[in-house]
């Protein structure tokens, strides 16, 4: 069985199967968000954007068609490759480790989708904090889309299996030391794989830590991608607005 879990996000994110277990995204729900925020954060006209942890640049690419300037970074290599396809002069993509500074500064930087958290270092989520301040011009915006961990904790789906495009995936998922944990186990050509997904389960109370150390201010928190309030109990979703 090929089972690999160190730097899981590292190993997890370049293979296909992350992309085929996740294919059903909701992209129309992305846009509607991406619409939402830019609009409530009144973006210059051609305003430029960093996209932190952009995957295969699929905000990226819808900001983009919007008229913003947008650059995507992510660890993966074979993401960014797959991105490139998309480049344009306004459009950009390269592989960079979010916890450092990226050397530009922008209207807004973005973390998107729960890509945050996901370090066995807790000091990275600072770092990444901090660079996002660095990041940003005088008048820019940083936006953390998270889970509520609240809801996602009273909500928790033991055991499921998906299936996609013939694989059974089997997923399991807990919580241990912190980390909301997911383990995904599946068959495919004859041979057996075994992935794990870990997220720290940070609370708005522990973000509100984050930013304080950062020297970054809190100025908004919503509870789902139509930028409706957040509710502890209730919201899906924990999109915080700082700078």
């Amino acid at each position: 069985m090929t089972k690999l879990t160190q730097q899981w996000y590292a190993s997890w994110f370049n293979t296909p199967y992350y992309h085929i277990l996740y294919k059903d995204r909701d992209y129309a729900e992305a846009q509607l968000f991406m619409d939402n925020l830019t609009s409530y954060l009144n973006l210059p006209e051609g305003g430029k954007i960093l996209d932190l942890a952009c995957g295969r640049g699929r905000h990226s690419i819808y900001l983009n068609t919007l008229g913003f300037d947008v650059t995507g970074i992510d660890l993966s290599e074979q993401s960014i490759a797959a991105a490139k396809a998309y480049e344009n002069d306004s459009l950009h993509f390269e592989v960079h480790d979010m916890t450092k500074p990226y050397p530009e500064q922008f209207d807004a930087v973005f973390n998107l989708f729960t890509s945050f958290g996901y370090f066995e270092d807790d000091s990275c989520n600072l770092k990444t904090i901090k660079a996002i301040k660095s990041e940003l011009n005088t008048h820019g915006f940083g936006v953390i889309d998270f889970m509520n961990v609240d809801y996602v904790m009273a909500n928790l789906v033991a055991k499921n299996t998906k299936s996609i495009e013939g694989i059974d995936f089997y997923q399991e998922r807990y919580i241990k030391d912190g980390y909301i944990i997911k383990d995904i186990s599946f068959t495919d050509n004859g041979q057996s794989f075994s992935f794990q997904e870990r997220v720290k389960a940070l609370t708005l109370d522990d973000f509100e830590d984050l930013f304080a150390k950062a020297g970054v201010h809190l100025l908004d928190v919503f509870g789902n991608y139509k930028l409706e309030p957040f509710d502890k109990t209730s919201s899906q979703r924990l999109i915080m607005i700082f700078k």
